[in-house]
């Protein structure tokens, strides 16, 4: 199954992108979503954050424990890399078996992550795609769906990778700007996708 991986800084509309990818008929996988739930369902790694962060990281009932977990890797990236060094595997295996239970008539799929090029999950896809914005439009986004203030937005996006450090592994943009159809930009990708499917079954 040819894969593709999808990022995009916080507030660049990367999930709407994708949504417009679902219409096509593509499946995604979406990391990040998936990474809750394995979070409080994936046993080998519920007893890894419990044996690295305290047992306290779960309820009794099972839920995961955000704020003692937040407590521990906010601006502390030494934790934060113990966690994501956890959770990453656990979500490639997710991922793995994902892909075993899609539709093999699909011609390719969409991994969807917003830490795609920092967890190293590009190298396991075919190709990627990073949707873009301009930081005012990113702002205005994320303020008015979360509720927060423009600095709160700005630190988040400082914490992450630069649209231009993503550039340089990515393979193909989507420009999500207002101003350029999301639309167009997608079938003309998808256009392109099919084409390359194509050419490696006929290869084969």
């Amino acid at each position: 199954m040819y894969k593709v991986g999808i990022t995009g800084g916080i507030g660049s509309g990367k999930t709407t992108v994708c949504k417009v990818f679902e219409v096509l008929g593509i499946p995604v996988f979406y990391a990040d979503t998936e990474a809750k739930n394995i979070m409080i369902q994936d046993a080998l790694l519920i007893e890894g954050i419990k044996s690295t962060f305290g047992k306290e990281s779960y309820f009794e009932d099972g839920k995961l424990n955000n704020k003692h977990i937040a407590g521990i890797v906010f601006n502390n990236e030494a934790q934060l890399a113990k966690l994501n060094a956890l959770v990453h595997p656990a979500v490639f295996r997710a991922f793995d078996v994902w892909e075993e239970q899609v539709n093999p008539n699909v011609p390719y799929t969409l991994k969807e992550a917003a830490l795609l090029f920092e967890s190293g999950s590009y190298t396991m896809c075919d190709t990627t795609i990073l949707v873009t914005a301009p930081l005012d439009i990113k702002l205005k986004r994320v303020m008015q769906r979360d509720q927060v203030t423009a600095d709160q937005v700005t630190a988040r996006i400082d914490k992450q990778l630069s649209d231009d450090e993503k550039a340089k592994l990515a393979n193909h943009f989507i420009r999500n700007d207002e101003e350029h159809s999301i639309i167009e930009q997608v079938l003309a990708l998808h256009q392109q996708f099919l084409e390359i499917v194509t050419d490696l079954q006929i290869s084969k």
